[in-house]
């Protein structure tokens, strides 16, 4: 009796018929990088860029090539296009790498207790020293107002769209927040700029128009609004809807069960949406400059007086023509990816800790 495993004599393998080794990838590799270096280079043709390109053509075809003979044509094609998205998941993969090394890489000369205890307050061009607390204490104050103002606004909006809007209003403020969602920043701040900065604040300044943290955490909102309702929106449309039917064949209320049922089930979701939102307000820079003015002294007050932020210290910094002002901005770049880093894990292991103690 024939072993299905084999194939027959002048058949194509079976479902466990033979392997392409590993070793004949490495040798397609290093032989396709050689050829393409030999034409790129022997020619002069171009440089190490074109040379990986081509060399990537030369490798997919030889893929395609040795794997169809030795497994057959349709073992050939899937093999190729898996080592094509390997490859594109490597390409995309390397930015996000080279980003993360080049802000350790620089950012790590004033990672020191200096640069987290001291401002800019009374700093010289000529002079070492100069932290960024001032900047770490405003983007702080800014994100959490900003936070506490548009989490409640957007879930209860994403909440009236899927559950309880209906019609041409409902289809209205879709609309609008999809508008908003591609606003400019300095939009958003010039907004607050001509009404609350040259409006209200006059009212309670002795008619002179005041820079405030506040002011910029108004004009985060408007940026941070529309991400958190449609991430809700999206997420709340994916709950099952036999769970709110068994809620509501129990007797339990509408109001009772999106709060009970619907929104824990989101949560994981609607918590990510909001960390995406923290995560772009706090790199907004824009918006501060126009709102908050920029301070080198510590001010906690955020709703009086010039307040900095870390995204706006990194701009002032980059621009600076100390020779000490560039080590500044690397570290507070990388101090503002930690903040949002640890943030989004600390949000996220509170979603999954509620999620399993339900």
């Amino acid at each position: 009796m024939t072993d299905p495993a084999v194939a027959p004599p002048g058949q194509g393998p079976g479902l466990r018929g033979r392997r392409t080794p590993f070793v004949a990838y490495v040798g397609l590799a290093v032989v396709a990088l050689g050829v393409a270096a030999a034409i790129c280079y022997g020619t002069g043709v171009g440089g190490w860029v074109l040379m990986l390109v081509m060399g990537l053509v030369l490798f997919l075809a030889g893929v395609y090539a040795v794997v169809s003979r030795l497994e057959g044509r349709r073992a050939g094609r899937d093999r190729t296009w898996s080592v094509l998205i390997h490859c594109a998941f490597v390409l995309a993969l390397v930015p996000l790498v080279s980003v993360v090394w080049t802000l350790i890489s620089k950012g790590s000369e004033r990672f020191d207790l200096n640069f987290f205890t001291t401002s800019l307050n009374n700093i010289g061009a000529r002079d070492p020293d100069g932290g960024a607390v001032h900047a770490i204490i405003g983007t702080l104050e800014q994100v959490a107002i900003a936070t506490v103002i548009t989490v409640p606004l957007g879930i209860l909006a994403a909440i009236y769209i899927v559950e309880y809007g209906r019609g041409r209003f409902a289809t209205l403020i879709r609309f609008f927040v999809d508008v908003m969602t591609g606003i400019p920043s300095i939009v958003a701040g010039l907004f607050i700029l001509s009404f609350w900065v040259l409006i209200v604040s006059p009212v309670y300044n002795n008619g002179q128009p005041s820079f405030s943290g506040f002011a910029a955490a108004l004009a985060l909102s408007v940026l941070m609004l529309p991400t958190i309702v449609r991430s809700t929106e999206e997420m709340l449309r994916l709950v099952p809807a036999p769970l709110r039917e068994g809620s509501y064949a129990l007797g339990v209320p509408k109001w009772k069960t999106i709060l009970r049922v619907v929104i824990p089930t989101a949560l994981p979701g609607i918590v990510t949406g909001i960390m995406l939102s923290i995560a772009r307000a706090a790199g907004e820079t824009a918006p501060v400059l126009l709102v908050a003015g920029g301070s080198a002294a510590v001010n906690i007050n955020p709703f009086n007086n010039n307040q900095s932020s870390l995204s706006l210290y990194v701009f002032q910094q980059a621009s600076d023509a100390s020779r000490f002002a560039p080590a500044r901005a690397w570290t507070a770049a990388l101090t503002l990816v930690a903040l949002v880093l640890i943030l989004t894990v600390a949000a996220k292991l509170f979603a999954r800790r509620n999620r399993i103690s339900r």
